[in-house]
């Protein structure tokens, strides 16, 4: 079997620094996670961008170690996301050794083995995989990581364990009571706030110890795959209208208190997104 452990330490190098990753464990984790464990057997589709892949020529493992998507079922455009973004989000995810984390869509458990890696032997992973046969791969990959606890089923459920943080890697147009149920005070939300078949931006959302206002923020534009939940078409085609009528950095507060004011930069059912930061929360 080919030794990718050079092929790794460069690559973690180059996704750590195009995901602008500040915590160097990021980059120690993209380095000591193997990307082929999770891929499957070779030869493998990587994206080409715009939804199209190209074909390895063959099965060395080096193909692998590049800044690009991976298709797991390229017929349903399911992928082992793009590195360096994924660098950029866990980075702002701040996960620390000893916390727990929950995971809504694992696919094959790549992204699942690094927040292994991040939240080390004393923390733990609640990885959620919908897809029964990607849930199997997910369980047979992670089977050496006792700190993760893998699950099939949906991630959209009222009996979620408490966690410090979630993690989400499917796109949906509000943000999931359950997963902010779920957090502890200081517990972070990082999910992909976008229409059904849009691209829209990743939305940290921090929960504070009291308070209507949570402190929250756009890591970064993103697109995935639709959440298997609940999706409203009507906030889709608003979300698409938001990110092209007002800068997405601009927000700095998720409110649950009604009515929304003028400094709305988009409101959903019972929720609001805010350009003005979150007065009178208690973070700690």
């Amino acid at each position: 079997m080919t030794d990718t452990t050079k092929l790794r330490s460069r690559y973690a190098r180059l996704v750590a620094a195009r995901g602008g990753a500040r915590n160097p464990r990021i980059e120690q984790a993209f380095a000591t996670v193997e990307r082929e464990k999770f891929a499957g057997p070779g030869p493998w589709s990587l994206s080409t961008g715009g939804g199209g892949y190209r074909r390895t020529p063959d099965s060395d493992p080096h193909h692998l170690y590049e800044d690009t998507l991976i298709a797991l079922n390229p017929e349903r455009g399911l992928n082992i996301g793009e590195p360096s973004a994924h660098a950029c989000w866990l980075d702002a995810l701040a996960l620390q050794e000893g916390e727990t984390v929950l995971q809504v869509g694992a696919g094959s458990g790549y992204y699942t083995a690094i927040m292994a890696y991040l939240v080390g032997p004393t923390g733990c992973v609640h990885a959620f995989e919908i897809d029964p046969t990607l849930a199997q791969r997910a369980r047979e990959n992670l089977r050496d990581l006792p700190q993760v606890h893998l699950h099939t089923r949906s991630g959209i459920a009222d009996d979620l364990p408490m966690v410090d943080a979630v993690y989400v890697n499917a796109g949906i147009t509000q943000p999931c009571r359950p997963w902010l149920n779920a957090l502890r005070p200081h517990g972070r939300l990082l999910f992909p706030l976008q229409g059904e078949a849009s691209f829209g931006g990743m939305l940290l959302i921090t929960r504070p110890k009291r308070g209507t206002a949570w402190p929250a923020r756009f890591v970064s534009r993103a697109g995935f795959v639709a959440c298997s939940g609940p999706q409203d078409p009507d906030a889709a085609r608003r979300l698409d209208a938001a990110f092209a009528r007002r800068a997405w950095d601009e927000v700095k507060s998720f409110r649950t208190d009604n009515p929304a004011d003028s400094t709305c930069w988009f409101a959903g059912e019972d929720w609001w997104l805010s350009t003005n930061p979150p007065e009178g929360s208690v973070l700690f």
